[in-house]
């Protein structure tokens, strides 16, 4: 119900009661006794309710501490570093290594490296274009087949180029993958969240053994490698990463520099960075013609470094990570974790013929084979395994020349990996011990059979292939344990931290009700629990250090949390929850609880999760059929007598019904019309492949019809426009646009200026592409400065809102009408059921106040008139207002057509709250007037 209509009804009970009286003199004072008997608050009880507030806060921060450390599991960073001068282990040089000059672990075999990262080369962008089957046509998609020219070089110099499918370690960001690329190690998910705030990497990489051998790295494109790799690079031209809209400043910024560089031969390792087909997907998406003009743009500019490479010079090009059927990347689906990887050399690298289907190899395993590739060290932490393929000898005088340098790089690749897991088990207890050992074994006795063969590798082919087997199964056997490891869910702590929220969640609920009862005091229910809880984490701190124990301060404030929580509880329960019936300590109604707690249960069950788009609006539908069943079954449904009160302090007359059945039936049948909208925009979670996304989601610049895309504008700035007058007209309603606040004022004009910002914005990035070129530059400002100006906008008013949170409008009238503001500021913590509600009878106080102060003036001139305007919303106009503006930024980092959602979200929520409104009858209990909390936050 809204409130307005509630609150006239209240308004005109109270102008009733002051007709009904014998003089106003004596009928104000008994109708506001109960208001005007608020104590006033002493000092102790606003440091007590603080120091309670502290108390709560501190509940949550060591549930959410102990949650995230079982969630948000984090690894340990080694700073240790790799070096020629100290070899992974025992032993002399490796096969093919003896008597080289300036020899590292391995002789070198490029001595320059051209490294093209182009971001999000999902794997099958570099597929052709295929049929099905015979006599069928083939697949017609915007990606496949644009890469042509690396498909020609594999077909025409098959030994010298390789297509491999490399598979990416989730989360699959951009500066994870980075990581991954240079380090050789896994990211964990607690990385996931610093993607657009990188730190240097103080790992061992492969950047950093590069400038430690004086290799030259120049690096252009992404500006994250600036953060990554501080002063490491001799030459680098950085360009602004964030703007996903922009296809083409990073990409034509490496392009003016790329060939240059290459043709001065200054460099050793030259890193190309190009953006332009991960910001085509989030722009567009794959299927968009722009995703196969950037593929031929990347397919030209390999042919450009094909035909400028040197017999000594390496080409890789690879994918940090794929992108999904809409674009999108960051999670583990196949899509997202499926990159291309090609590789090239004018010198003859494979010496055997190209297979049918593309070797599928980790992405990690690309650092310790470049690192042997160029005679560097292999990166302390890597747990990636060397490409065997790329350390066989084209041309073999001798059979077992091949297998015998492939297993000297494998050897020395699980050298390091072994002392990776010495240095690092030792530092950390995340390893499965089992498994460690297992693996530490299998090691061994490979690298004593590699050591035997070394000494008569005649004749000892087969030999030589079980040693590889055995290496290749410790180093594959490291990285699942590493992966296990590493993704492994505290369950404990997550329930634990779980538990612990739920607890101070309903420790607030318990402590909002008995606090309006009388003689309730915060004090001494704090002080004994929350000594309790310091001399708990004391003592446990102390013997966990008695016994040798690192003390872990997450788990010290978890139980310090619950030493505290579970005393409070127990002392206040026993002197004030055993007095009260439970009902009253929940003031909820039935079917919200039952509601609440059936969507609690559903996230505790996999297939709830998954289903949740499915599930959610189900159990929305059903709650609002029990809510309308509910209101038939309470009589509530049928028309109630007539109001005979007068309103507004007018004479007497026959006002309609609150409600009535075809009203609530009508609010039951809206919502449930809403719900079925919304499902039209559905994003499907990637453990549903068989799920299709709607389409709606993706943004209007991925559209290619220019008239579907105009009616499509249309009706997103049509939701906007509807969005702005529903809020107007329910304010205007209940008489909140009267009202001369700045946040009112700033509700008249501020908020069309956000519309109109961002209907222009839709617009501009919609229509980017399509500017003449001479105008691009004006359009790209624009689309920088208007979402600044919408945010704020949105920032000024809310400010302005917390200046002047709630503004009511009081006209007193002596036959001139007198107007003014009122402002009701916070009166200190509630001592009783009025103060709880504080506002509305602060504001029935100083109405009082304007009967008292003018009564033996105006006796003469007639009875005197004052009427507050306003109180309808006294509550909810503040709140729907904050919405409002909250809603704009949101709306700027999502697709246009998502404003139809947030349209039908706001619907959702009036509807509902009118629906839970129209159950709720107007009580007067004795002088008070009470309002439920579901309907005061309308």
């Amino acid at each position: 119900m809204a409130m307005g209509p509630l609150w006239a009804t209240l308004s005109a009970r109270v102008c009733l009661w002051y007709h009904q009286c014998a003089g106003v003199a004596s009928a104000l004072p008994g109708a506001f006794q109960v208001m005007n008997s608020l104590p006033a608050t002493s000092r102790m009880q606003k440091i007590s309710v603080l120091l309670f507030l502290a108390w709560v806060g501190f509940l949550f921060y060591a549930g959410i501490a102990l949650f995230t450390s079982g969630f948000l599991l984090t690894r340990l960073e080694l700073t240790n570093h790799s070096s020629c001068q100290e070899p992974p282990g025992p032993g002399s040089l490796p096969w093919g290594s003896q008597g080289k000059p300036g020899a590292c672990w391995m002789a070198s075999r490029f001595s320059r490296v051209v490294l093209v990262l182009i971001d999000a080369l999902r794997f099958d962008f570099a597929q052709p274009q295929r049929s099905h089957g015979p006599g069928e046509p083939p697949v017609s998609l915007p990606f496949l087949g644009k890469l042509d020219y690396l498909q020609r070089i594999l077909e025409i110099q098959p030994h010298h180029a390789r297509l491999y499918q490399s598979k990416a370690d989730p989360p699959t960001t951009t500066m994870q993958r980075l990581k991954a690329l240079t380090t050789g190690s896994l990211p964990t998910f607690i990385d996931a969240g610093s993607n657009f705030a990188s730190y240097a990497i103080v790992e061992d990489n492969l950047i950093k053994q590069l400038a430690s051998a004086g290799r030259r790295v120049v690096f252009m494109g992404d500006d994250t490698w600036k953060d990554l790799f501080p002063g490491v690079f001799s030459q680098a031209f950085f360009f602004p990463s964030f703007n996903v809209r922009d296809l083409h400043t990073v990409d034509n910024g490496i392009l003016e520099h790329l060939y240059p560089t290459m043709d001065s031969s200054e460099w050793d390792m030259l890193i190309a960075h190009f953006l332009g087909v991960d910001h085509c997907g989030h722009k567009h998406g794959p299927h968009h013609p722009e995703m196969a003009k950037k593929l031929s743009q990347m397919d030209q500019v390999i042919q450009g470094l094909v035909e400028r490479l040197e017999n000594d010079t390496l080409l890789v090009v690879i994918g940090d990570h794929g992108m999904t059927m809409t674009g999108d990347h960051g999670g583990d689906s196949e899509l997202e974790i499926s990159a291309a990887l090609f590789l090239y050399s004018p010198t003859a690298l494979f010496p055997s013929a190209l297979p049918q289907e593309p070797e599928i190899v980790p992405q990690i395993n690309l650092v310790p084979t470049l690192a042997l590739l160029l005679g560097l060290p292999i990166p302390f932490g890597n747990i990636g395994e060397v490409m065997v393929e790329l350390f066989s000898v084209v041309e073999d005088p001798q059979p077992h020349s091949s297998a015998l340098a492939q297993a000297s790089a494998l050897h020395l690749n699980a050298q390091q990996v072994s002392r990776f897991l010495h240095t690092y088990s030792a530092a950390a207890q995340d390893l499965q011990i089992k498994e460690l050992h297992r693996l530490q074994n299998l090691f061994s006795k490979a690298s004593a059979d590699y050591q035997r063969l070394l000494q008569s590798p005649q004749g000892a082919e087969a030999a030589l292939q079980t040693v590889i087997t055995e290496l290749q199964q410790f180093l594959r056997g490291v990285r699942a344990m590493c992966i296990e490891s590493w993704a492994r869910f505290s369950l404990v702590r997550m329930a634990g931290g779980a538990a612990l929220m739920a607890a101070a969640c309903f420790l607030c609920l318990l402590v909002s009700q008995w606090v309006t009862y009388p003689g309730f005091y915060f004090c001494p229910l704090l002080l004994t629990p929350m000594a309790y809880g310091l001399a708990g984490a004391i003592v446990c701190a102390g013997l966990l250090t008695a016994t040798g124990l690192k003390p872990d301060p997450v788990v010290l404030g978890a139980m310090a949390a619950v030493g505290s929580l579970l005393p409070f509880l127990w002392k206040a329960w026993a002197g004030w929850g055993s007095k009260r019936p439970p009902a009253a300590l929940l003031p909820i109604p039935g079917p919200v609880l039952l509601f609440l707690l059936i969507r609690f249960a559903a996230f505790f069950s996999d297939s709830f999760v998954v289903a949740e788009a499915r599930a959610t609006p189900f159990l929305l539908g059903s709650f609002i059929l029990l809510l309308v069943a509910q209101l038939h079954w309470e009589g509530k449904l049928l028309p109630p007598k007539l109001l005979t009160i007068p309103r507004f302090c007018l004479s007497a007359s026959t006002g309609p019904p609150r409600h009535n059945g075809t009203h609530a039936l009508g609010l039951g049948v809206g919502l449930l019309l809403c719900i079925r909208l919304a499902g039209l925009f559905h994003r499907c979670p990637e453990e549903t492949p068989a799920c299709h996304s709607s389409p709606w989601l993706s943004p209007l610049a991925s559209m290619v019809g220019g008239r579907a895309k105009n009616l499509w504008y249309g009706a997103c700035v049509g939701a906007l426009v509807a969005l702005l007058v529903a809020v107007r007209l329910w304010l205007r309603r209940y008489s909140n646009l009267k009202s001369p606040e700045p946040s009112v004022l700033f509700v008249r004009w501020g908020l069309p200026l956000m519309v109109l910002g961002t209907a222009a914005y839709w617009a501009l990035a919609s229509g980017a592409d399509e500017a003449p070129p001479r105008l691009r530059a004006l359009v790209a400002g624009a689309s920088v400065v208007l979402p600044r100006a919408v945010a704020g906008l949105a920032a000024s008013g809310l400010m302005l809102l917390l200046w002047r949170p709630v503004t009511v409008l009081v006209k007193a009238t002596t036959g001139a009408p007198r107007t003014r503001t009122v402002l009701t500021p916070f009166s200190g913590p509630p001592t009783s059921r009025a103060d709880l509600d504080y506002v509305v009878p602060q504001i029935y106080r100083h109405m009082q106040e304007e009967f008292r102060g003018r009564l033996e003036r105006t006796k003469s001139q007639g009875p005197l008139t004052v009427a507050a305007y306003q109180l309808g919303s006294v509550y909810s106009a503040a709140m729907v207002t904050a919405l409002t503006l909250l809603a704009f930024p949101l709306l700027l980092l999502h697709a246009e057509r998502i404003s139809l959602v947030f349209l039908l979200l706001f619907l959702q929520s009036f509807l509902l709250l009118h629906l839970l409104a129209a159950g709720i009858s107007i009580t007067t209990p004795g002088k008070y007037i009470s309002q439920p909390w579901f309907i005061q936050g309308q």
